[in-house]
Order: C-alpha cells, then sequence, then structure tokens
C-alpha cells in the first residue's frame, strides 16, 4: 500500500469513528462510543505509517 492510501484510510477511519463516538454520545451508547474511540486510534496510526513511509522515500531518495 502507498504511503498515499495508508494516509486517505487514515483520514477516512478518522471520519467514521468520530461520526461512531458522536452517535454513540447521542444515544448515550458507550460500546458505539467505544468503537468510535477505537477506530479513531486506528486511523491515526494508518496516517502514521503514510508518513513514515513518506521519510523513508525521502531519506532512500538522497542517497
Amino acid at each position: 500500500m502507498s504511503s498515499t492510501s495508508d494516509k486517505v484510510k487514515g483520514m477516512a477511519n478518522e471520519a467514521v469513528g468520530n461520526v461512531k463516538q458522536a452517535v454513540g454520545k447521542a444515544t448515550d451508547n458507550t460500546k458505539l462510543q467505544a468503537e468510535g474511540k477505537a477506530q479513531e486510534l486506528k486511523g491515526e496510526g494508518q496516517q502514521a505509517k503514510g508518513e513514515v513511509k513518506d521519510a523513508v522515500k525521502k531519506g532512500v531518495d538522497k542517497v
């Protein structure tokens, strides 16, 4: 998977996670809130993975 696709998937997971958290909070559904938080964190991790791939690629390109 490319760094760009990691970043895009990460942003999508963060967005869906935030929506789940909001719906969970509005409906007093703690399970949905927890799922949303987990998905948000997954998205943050995917974005970080994309950033690392970019950094490694830039480092390799300099060599």
